[in-house]
């Protein structure tokens, strides 16, 4: 008998060492490491021989000529099915991921609940929970009549064996952070037992032309826990947000081989569960009274959707030594960088006051056609000059203080238009598209605009 061989794996970053230390050299994460034993053939065994795939072409075999496209598991909620690109692909793996409390079990136990509905056969596999706990959380949300068959299993291979038995259209696993396989040593959440347990449902899902949805738990810095190749095993990773003390919760698509990608989906959680959100530009603004000095809306675009969203800004004298920065929902990084170009190319001094700046409704924006509504926001509480009730903002500035342009403009100003908006502060390059435009080639002119009140006329 061969002796078995020993390394010594990350659960941080899931690099292999030969070797045990203190700290891995690869993520620089102390007391990491920990021992995974596989046993080795003997010597002289021969690996077992492997028969060649069936091949075949790139067409489709039976192709229906009107809708060749694969075809998809509409599960009848809506805005998961536009995160997924337009539903479900059979034979697919999805990752979920979000932070501890947001709502990942409610929102697939609803998912599972909605196909289940439509005549999709549907199993819902929990590890954390037993299965009269998820009776019990679907007969408050009022989906105990729903045909999903339920399973509280952490054994892969019971698991593997149960779906293997009956044909199902979409099942989820949730989480896979609990799966433990018995061809391995290590604990469940280890690198080593969540990248096996992922390979073995996704070769699963293609193989049986099941869908698998996995739910992955997150780090403390908002990553999916576990080795980063399971991101790449599978064909969807989805993200889950929603800041405490808000209602709202955003589905984010990361990645997907079947649609496009930054698309999202807007839900509000309630008593019942998860409620779609059919139009979130009305949800993340205040509609009602004045406009206050330092708010401005952002005409932004989230994946195919247009989504009007409100930045608050606060500029106020400093107390400290050292003036304070803090923002909510925005990058802390670009803020710096607009507060610099405010100040060398626009005049306004920021560096005896402390700014705070928050995205409203809990939204987190990453597009750089916010520039020119986080900048309006600033200046308007540095001048105490609020915006226009109806005036909406939205274009790159770069380091040179020019006001770019960027994509999609008309949809921007069309979504403005739909909601009441009746002009618009952009780049020169836009036309108007449904709102008078005023257009501005550099920030110094937006902000002259914004202290003469120019843009309430």
């Amino acid at each position: 008998m061969a002796r078995d061989g020993a390394t010594y794996v990350c659960q941080s970053c899931g690099a292999v060492h030969m070797k045990w230390a203190g700290q891995c050299s690869a993520c620089a994460a102390w007391n990491t490491l920990v021992e995974e034993v596989a046993a080795s053939r003997p010597p002289g065994a021969l690996a077992p021989a492997r028969r060649p795939g069936k091949r075949s072409g790139l067409a489709f075999e039976t192709m229906d000529l009107a809708t060749p496209v694969p075809p998809r598991i509409a599960t009848g909620i809506e805005e998961f099915d536009r995160v997924c690109g337009g539903g479900v692909v059979p034979g697919s793996a999805v990752l979920v991921g979000g932070d501890p409390g947001v709502g990942k079990s409610t929102l697939l136990l609803q998912v599972c609940a909605a196909a289940a509905l439509a005549g999709r056969t549907v199993a819902y596999v929990s590890g954390e929970e037993a299965v009269e706990q998820v009776r019990a959380r679907a007969q408050r949300m009022g989906l105990g009549h729903a045909p999903v068959r339920l399973a509280a299993e952490t054994a892969l291979r019971e698991i593997v064996e149960a779906l293997k038995r009956e044909s199902f259209d979409l099942v989820v696993i949730d989480s896979i952070q609990t799966l433990w396989s018995d061809q391995l040593e290590a604990g469940p959440g280890s690198v080593a037992q969540v990248r096996a347990c992922a390979g073995e449902l996704v070769r699963l899902a293609k193989a049986r032309r099941t869908a698998v949805v996995l739910v992955g738990h997150v780090t403390k810095d908002g990553q999916i826990a576990g080795p980063r190749v399971v991101e790449h095993m599978v064909d969807a990773v989805l993200a889950f947000e929603g800041e405490r003390g808000y209602p709202f919760r955003i589905l984010r698509g990361a990645k997907n081989r079947f649609g496009a990608t930054d698309e999202i989906g807007v839900f509000e959680m309630g008593d019942a569960g998860l409620r779609e959100v059919k139009n979130p530009s009305a949800l993340f603004l205040n509609d009602g009274g004045e406009r206050a000095a330092g708010a401005a809306v952002f005409a932004g675009i989230e994946g195919s959707r247009p989504v009007l969203v409100e930045f608050q800004a606060l500029v106020a004298p400093s107390a400290y030594g050292t003036p304070r920065r803090a923002v909510v929902g925005w990058d802390s990084g670009r803020l710096a960088m607009l507060l610099a170009v405010l100040e060398a190319r626009c005049g306004i001094g920021f560096g005896d006051r402390d700014v705070y700046l928050n995205v409203a409704g809990g939204l987190r924006i990453s597009e750089p056609a916010a520039d020119l509504a986080a900048a309006a926001a600033l200046v308007s509480s540095a001048l105490d000059q609020p915006l226009p009730q109806d005036c909406v903002v939205f274009g790159e500035v770069s380091l040179s203080g020019e006001v770019r342009a960027v994509n999609r403009m008309d949809a921007r100003q069309k979504e403005a238009a739909k909601l009441g908006f009746a002009q618009a502060l952009g780049p020169a390059a836009a036309s108007d598209g449904g709102v008078r435009m005023t257009s501005v080639s550099r920030l110094a002119e937006a902000v002259q605009k914004i202290g003469d009140g120019a843009l309430a006329a």
